[in-house]
This record gives structure tokens, C-alpha cells and sequence, in this order.
């Protein structure tokens, strides 16, 4: 599991106690670095040592910061997850032994709810992504200003 990271020490405090409870033991935790000028490194460094820590030489944003660190994992599947996302806990078993049951898979995400709604989904957690003629979006998740709840 791979977390980009750019000045978040702040997103880091809150969310990453989290991500490493529940995701430990199924997945590695490393950190993409991308060329901070906070402390970011140091309080992971101090609170996190199981986590390891990936230095990109600068801050090339967020595909190429990832693509940067991602060389450097040998690993079966990857999970890229942005540094400000609550995970549950079992929040990573089920997408990994869906993975592992269907070869033909080559990339899934778990439910993403909107974190001051959690009975209804995220747009970024939306399925279909499809845009019509007039370039609106609509997919299971969001139509337009509605969020669908999650039933």
C-alpha cells in the first residue's frame, strides 16, 4: 500500500494511525515522499517505524509521484490510497481475496463514503463514470447535486 505525501503532517496525524491498524497485516505500508518542506518524514520516522518511507527526489505531483515510488515495491497487487481517507476496520481482506479469487481482475476499490455523510457514497467512490452529451456526469453514486445512499 502506497500514501503520497506532500505537506500532509497534519493528515498524516489523523489518518494514518488508522490505515496502519487495519491494514497491517494484510498489506506493507509505505510512504511516497514527494519532496516535502514540512516534518512529515520525522513524525512518521518517530510514531510509524513499521511503515517504510520512500524519498522521491522531487515533487513531481500526484501520478508521477506515485509512478516514482512504485518502482521501488515488488509486490502482487498494489493499493494507492491518498493520505486523507478513513479506512474501517476489514477494509482491505475482501478486496485483496476478491483479487486473488478472479485472475481476469485487474483493479477494484472498496466502497468510498462521504466522511461527514458515511451513509452515502463518495463521487469518487461512484460506479460507471459515465458523462452524457451535454458533459454531466451520472454513475451509481452520484446524479448531478444527489449523493445515492449506500443500501
Amino acid at each position: 500500500m502506497v500514501i503520497l505525501n506532500w505537506n500532509g503532517r497534519a493528515l498524516l496525524e489523523k489518518y494514518l494511525p488508522g490505515v496502519v491498524k487495519h491494514s497491517m497485516p494484510y498489506a506493507e505500508v509505505f510512504l511516497a515522499e514527494n519532496a516535502s518542506t514540512d516534518d512529515s518524514v520525522a513524525y512518521v520516522r518517530e510514531y510509524f517505524p513499521q511503515v517504510h518511507i520512500i524519498q522521491n527526489q522531487d515533487n513531481g505531483g500526484y501520478s508521477r509521484g506515485y509512478n516514482q515510488a512504485l518502482k521501488h515495491i515488488n509486490a502482487e497487487f498494489f493499493v494507492l490510497l491518498n493520505s486523507d481517507i478513513e479506512v474501517p476496520a476489514n477494509w482491505l481482506k475482501p478486496v485483496i481475496d476478491f483479487m486473488k479469487e478472479d485472475p481476469r481482475l485487474a483493479a477494484c476499490q472498496p466502497k468510498i463514503k462521504d466522511y461527514t455523510h458515511p451513509e452515502r457514497f463518495e463521487y469518487a467512490g461512484a460506479a460507471g463514470g459515465f458523462i452524457d452529451k451535454y458533459g454531466y456526469p451520472f454513475c451509481r453514486g452520484r446524479l448531478f447535486t444527489t449523493l445515492e445512499q449506500d443500501e
